[in-house]
């Protein structure tokens, strides 16, 4: 008589809560697990009142990366240098490709509070200094498979519409009380972590709302039962085979990368300043 016997759970090899600076919560940063999880390097959890920080976040440069802004709730007001300006709102997405260096600013709309979570993701070497770019997403502009918005990336039939670099995946997922999700990941995507907005859940381990973690390198699918009404993010990817060079406000693949960068930011900078948009 044949059997079957079930594959293990991909094992969690990493967790955390982060560190948290009044509204928000550093989970990964280039230092830490964006060693592990690269091409994604940096996940913050911010959630706060908007009329506690009304300035928002201030005209900021970045360059060798790309920020993905996803709003839970709340609406931001945005700029930057690409010459875009509007009103992010919420459950929409902001996807800044820095390129060679670009500056943003964005602040919150009064009277409503704000969550979300910012990504960012490691550029290859070939669009590392390229020119920037920015695309702003209404949430009807996502794409959903089943319980899932494709922030980046395809899964199922729904791709997303942002022109992110390839192997990569970045999803949204929403399910209710003990609902179960596979996620089988594309081939060579052997990077995969999650993180819990709202509610918790099993995925080869109990992770709480406000949680980070790592999943092993392979290739195997992440079995998920939501306890409660449960929201999270999850990225999986191919490897990024670079090393992480870092500046203040920008990753690269070398000294090189990240010197003409930084200058293209300076240069950003003094015209900013110039025009008075600088604090």
């Amino acid at each position: 008589m044949n059997s079957t016997v079930a594959a293990p759970p991909r094992a969690i090899v990493h967790r955390t809560s982060g560190s948290s600076h009044g509204p928000i919560t550093r989970l990964m940063s280039p230092g830490d697990l964006g060693q592990l999880c690269k091409p994604f390097v940096f996940l913050d959890h911010f959630a706060f009142n908007a009329d506690a920080m009304q300035r928002g976040f201030g005209m900021h440069p970045h360059s060798g990366i790309a920020t993905l802004t996803y709003m839970i709730e709340g609406q931001v007001i945005y700029e930057d240098t690409t010459g875009q300006s509007g009103t992010l709102p919420s459950g929409g997405m902001e996807w800044m490709q820095a390129g060679n260096g670009v500056w943003h600013t964005a602040r919150p709309v009064a009277g409503s509070p704000i969550q979300g979570f910012q990504l960012w993701v490691a550029l290859p070497a070939a669009e590392e200094n390229a020119p920037a770019s920015s695309v702003y997403l209404a949430p009807s502009e996502i794409p959903r498979e089943g319980p899932a918005l494709v922030l980046l990336g395809q899964y199922g039939a729904a791709r997303s519409s942002v022109a992110a670099p390839a192997g990569m995946n970045y999803l949204a997922v929403q399910l209710q009380d003990n609902e179960h999700w596979r996620y089988t990941p594309p081939a060579g995507h052997t990077v995969a972590w999650l993180a819990v907005n709202d509610g918790s859940l099993d995925a080869g381990g109990h992770v709480n709302a406000g949680e980070m973690v790592v999943f092993e390198a392979s290739g195997e699918a992440i079995d998920i039962v939501a306890r409660g009404a449960t929201s999270f993010v999850l990225g999986s990817a191919v490897k990024h085979p670079h090393d992480l060079v870092m500046g203040y406000y920008s990753v690269h693949t070398s000294e090189a990368a990240l010197e003409k960068g930084e200058k293209e930011i300076q240069r950003i900078g003094a015209l900013l300043q110039q025009e008075g948009r600088l604090a």
